[in-house]
C-alpha cells in the first residue's frame, strides 16, 4: 500500500499537540509567584511555532518528493503555496511562496520557504540532508487572529532514506530535524531565537505512526526537543521524557507520550492520551483525547489540569 503525502497536512494540525497550551484562565493577578500565566502563554506559544515548524517541515518532504529532480517522483501540490524549482547550478533550490490561502480552516499562511540539495543528491538517498531557509513566514490563527512572524534555517535529515509514500512497504523512516536558531516574532513585536532537535520515526501500523523524540543533550540532561527563550525573556527547556506517538488510525492525533517544560523557577509535565479521568486511554478515532498538566507553583502547591485536545 503507498501513502498519500496530502495526508500529512492533518499530521502538521495533530503536531500542535506537540506543546499543548492550558487553555483554561488562570489569574496570577494578586500573586507574582504565580507562574501559571506565564507557563499557559509559553505553552501556547510553543504549540503554535511547534506546529508551524513542523508543518514546513511536512511541506518540505511533499515539494521534495514532488519534484523529479529532486526524488525521480511526482506527487501532491500545496493547497496555499506555489513551488518553483531551480536545478541549473551546483545546489538545487525549491522556493515555496506561500499566498495566504485559507486551504486548512484554521490559519493562513504567507511568506517564502527555500529548500535546498546539492544537486547530485536525491532525497530518497539515505543520508540526504535539506537546508530549509524560512523568510518571513506569517501564521495567522484565526481562531484569535494571533499571528506569529518566522525566520532562520534548519536542516532535515533523511536518516534512513526512503520516501514516505513508500513507507508501508519500506518498513521504517527515520527524519532529524535541527536548527541552531528560530527567530520567532509575536504579535505584540517581542522576539526570541529558539533551537530544536527532534528525530521523527514513521513507521507503518493501519496507517502512518510517527514517534518523535528529543535528541539534543546538554551535560547529562538528554531528550531535549527545544530550548531558548520565551516573550518574557525567560530561558526554557522542553523534553521529550516519555516518546510522543501520533497515529494515523486515530486520526492522526497524538495516542500517547509525556514533555516536561522546564525554566529556573518552575517544571511542569504534560502527559498525552488520556480520558476524563486522567488514565490512559485506548484510540477513539473521533472520540475526545485528555492531557494532564501539573506543575508546582511558587507556595510548594501541586496543580493539576486535565484538558480536552
Amino acid at each position: 500500500m503507498k501513502i498519500k503525502l496530502l495526508s500529512l497536512s492533518a499530521l502538521a494540525f495533530s503536531l500542535t499537540l506537540l506543546f499543548t497550551a492550558c487553555k483554561k484562565d488562570h489569574s496570577a493577578a494578586s500573586n507574582n509567584n504565580d507562574y501559571s500565566t506565564e507557563l499557559s502563554a509559553q505553552s501556547d506559544d510553543q504549540a503554535q511555532v511547534s506546529a508551524e515548524v513542523d508543518a514546513v517541515a511536512d511541506d518540505a518532504n511533499a515539494a521534495v518528493s514532488s519534484e523529479s529532480s529532486m526524488s525521480g517522483r511526482v506527487l501532491a501540490d500545496i493547497c496555499d503555496a506555489t513551488v518553483e524549482a531551480d536545478t541549473t547550478g551546483d545546489i538545487k533550490t525549491l522556493t515555496i511562496t506561500y499566498n495566504g490561502t485559507n486551504c486548512h480552516g484554521n490559519r493562513k499562511r504567507s511568506g517564502v520557504v527555500v529548500l535546498s540539495m546539492p544537486k547530485a543528491i536525491h532525497w530518497k538517498d539515505a543520508g540526504a540532508t535539506l537546508t530549509v531557509s524560512i523568510q518571513n513566514l506569517k501564521i495567522t490563527r484565526l481562531r484569535d487572529n494571533k499571528s506569529i512572524t518566522i525566520n532562520g534555517t534548519k536542516t532535515i535529515t533523511n536518516v534512513t532514506g526512503g520516501l514516505l509514500k513508500d513507507l508501508a512497504s519500506h518498513g521504517t523512516i527515520v527524519h532529524t530535524i535541527n536548527s541552531d536558531g528560530i527567530a520567532i516574532t509575536f504579535d505584540n513585536n517581542t522576539q526570541r531565537n529558539w533551537k530544536i532537535a527532534m528525530q521523527r520515526t514513521f513507521t507503518y501500523n493501519n496507517g502512518i505512526v510517527i514517534t518523535i523524540t528529543g535528541t539534543h543533550t546538554e551535560g547529562t540532561d538528554t531528550g531535549i526537543a527545544v530550548w531558548g527563550t520565551n516573550r518574557l525573556g525567560n530561558a526554557f527547556t522542553c523534553f521529550i521524557s516519555s516518546p510522543l506517538v501520533v497515529r494515523q488510525d486515530c486520526d492522526f492525533r497524538v495516542v500517547s507520550g509525556e514533555i516536561i517544560h522546564v525554566r529556573s523557577a518552575l517544571t511542569a509535565t504534560t502527559t498525552f492520551g488520556l480520558d476524563a479521568s486522567g488514565l490512559p486511554t485506548s484510540c477513539p478515532g473521533t472520540g475526545t483525547y485528555y492531557f494532564k498538566l501539573v506543575w508546582v507553583g511558587a507556595n510548594g502547591n501541586s496543580h493539576t489540569i486535565i484538558w480536552p485536545y
